[in-house]
């Protein structure tokens, strides 16, 4: 099972679906075959081992699988892998998790119904944070959300003026650049969208796109301009034409978007946090100190210090002269605000 998770490393953490690996074992616990789920749309984990002892006498016959996760059952892009492993005779199936999607799940009674043997909940400690976003998200119905800011030491966003380019330096900014290409969505707000008409692209060191481009979402009511630059983004364009953050988060995840990040300035930053609808931080602190009122973060609804939102550092890395901070609140779940609805200002 450990190799398995190995393998499923190498497949991306972007689209709707997650990162799953299998291992093939014949009666003496060898290794015959691997495989890894490559991304939306190709063959997913088990599948693809299976592919790879086609020219074995007995294919799949009699071996067992080991997989990250329990073998799906419904038809997506591709078929249920629950069939695929019993057509191709496997004896075994041992997986860590079972599969939380309503559609999804199931695999397991399938190929027990098929006279497979089957034996979950193998490492599913390790499994639970391995695809810990993928999890929440399936679970909740809503995608992962990451807020990501950059301010100064006194929490400044930008000078008295409104200028914010460049509070951070280029190893801080090219790692943000990673964060979206580990991203399916980026939220933006439409006030940032006007003030500072942004790409939100990926882009490497020198400037080229990646390989993955996380589709631009704009939150609010107003229509950006034909011209913006967002209109040219190499993934599309999602207006939300709403300032409904609850009723677009399952939007987006019906789309199959998992991860999502949050880039949209103050105002779209705060009103997330406040409705409870931030997992996870991403802040990016410049040794620099400008004060003033421009800060990274609005009001949150916060009356006195009881109630402050505490949160668990996860990491502290140097960039640069930078210092990136992730971070996860330390209540495992914040309650969304009555009605499970929380609106943007008219600001944006």
């Amino acid at each position: 099972m450990a190799r398995g998770f190995e393998l499923a490393a190498q497949g991306p953490v972007t689209g709707g679906n997650p990162q799953v690996g299998c291992v093939l074992l014949d009666d003496t616990g060898r290794i015959v075959a691997e495989g890894w789920h490559h991304g939306a749309g190709t063959a997913h984990a088990e599948v693809d081992a299976l592919s790879k002892v086609a020219d074995r006498p007995d294919g799949a016959r009699g071996l067992t699988a080991v997989v990250t996760l329990e073998p799906c059952n419904h038809v997506g892009r591709t078929g249920p892998c629950s069939v695929a492993l019993l057509e191709a005779g496997v004896a075994r199936v041992v997986y860590s998790l079972s599969d939380p999607g309503a559609a999804s799940g199931g695999g397991a009674a399938r190929l027990r119904e098929g006279g497979v043997e089957v034996i979950g909940g193998v490492l599913a400690d390790e499994a639970e944070l391995f695809l810990h976003e993928w999890l929440a998200s399936v679970r909740r119905g809503r995608p992962w959300v990451t807020v990501k800011w950059a301010s100064t030491l006194d929490g400044r966003a930008a000078a008295s003026d409104g200028t914010s380019q460049w509070i951070t330096g280029t190893a801080a900014r090219q790692r943000v650049h990673e964060q979206r290409a580990a991203s399916d969505a980026i939220l933006v707000g439409t006030g940032t969208v006007l003030a500072d008409n942004p790409s939100l692209t990926a882009r490497g060191d020198g400037g080229e796109l990646l390989e993955h481009q996380p589709i631009p979402v704009v939150v609010g009511e107003r229509e950006i301009p034909a011209d913006a630059a967002l209109r040219r983004h190499p993934a599309g364009l999602i207006e939300a034409g709403s300032r409904d953050l609850a009723s677009l988060l399952s939007e987006l995840n019906r789309r199959g978007l998992r991860r999502v990040y949050v880039e949209g300035g103050p105002t779209l930053a705060s009103a997330i946090i406040a409705a409870g609808l931030a997992d996870a931080f991403s802040i990016y602190l410049a040794p620099a100190l400008l004060g003033g009122d421009k800060l990274a973060l609005g009001e949150l609804g916060i009356p006195t210090i009881a109630q402050a939102r505490r949160l668990r550092i996860d990491s502290i890395e140097q960039l640069g002269d930078d210092l990136l901070i992730l971070a996860t609140p330390r209540a495992s779940s914040v309650p969304v605000p009555s009605g499970g609805r929380h609106s943007l200002t008219e600001g944006i």
